[in-house]
């Protein structure tokens, strides 16, 4: 008889999608244990087209999967400001990451930014400095990044182990979609 692995090695990608700069963050568990692997950021200032920005993040998402082999991805949803124009870059933004990791089938789930918060500092409300100061001592570093946009990312991806990876899955691979939903499908 089998003995089944309770403490499963994960690595979870977690990604703050920005248009400007794209902070990214990878995190290893097992069981309660998290370690960190890597973090930083995409600049995308440089690239004069929105296209190009949308072309580069798709590229370096799947640089990083490739390079990291992700079990999952965590994203943080935008959040609803006053300039339109602004969301809907961001959302392409998003997207654009979310098709990467989709392309590799590797499950999806985006977090609310309190949820975050709330779930790293235990305030909902925390700022950006706060959050970074507590990875710190989570995840054991000393230095703070430059950009908070990469300790932003890290961030998604501590919540998604803390959560336990049970938000609603706002994506999945369409093999697992047919699967769980074989009458869906029309010959």
């Amino acid at each position: 008889m089998a003995i089944k692995k309770l403490n499963k090695e994960k690595v979870i990608l977690g990604l703050d999608p920005g248009t400007s700069v794209m902070g990214y963050g990878l995190i290893k568990t097992e069981g309660s244990n998290i370690s960190l692997l890597q973090f930083g950021v995409i600049h995308l200032q440089k690239y004069s087209g929105h296209e190009l920005k949308l072309k580069k993040i798709f590229d370096r998402v799947l640089s990083l999967i490739n390079d990291y082999h992700p079990d999952e991805v965590a994203l943080e949803a935008p959040f609803f400001g006053k300039n339109i124009q602004s969301m809907l870059k961001l959302g392409r933004a998003q997207g654009v990451a979310m098709a990467a990791a989709l392309s590799r089938e590797i499950p999806i789930t985006e977090y609310a930014p309190k949820k975050v918060k709330q779930s790293v500092t235990g305030n909902g409300n925390a700022s950006k400095e706060q959050v970074a100061a507590m990875l710190k001592t989570i995840l054991k570093f000393s230095q703070t990044p430059k950009l908070l946009d990469a300790s932003d990312a890290l961030a998604v991806a501590v919540c998604h182990h803390y959560q336990g990876g049970n938000e609603v899955k706002s994506a999945k691979s369409w093999k697992a979609f047919l699967t769980e939903n074989p009458t869906r499908l029309k010959s």
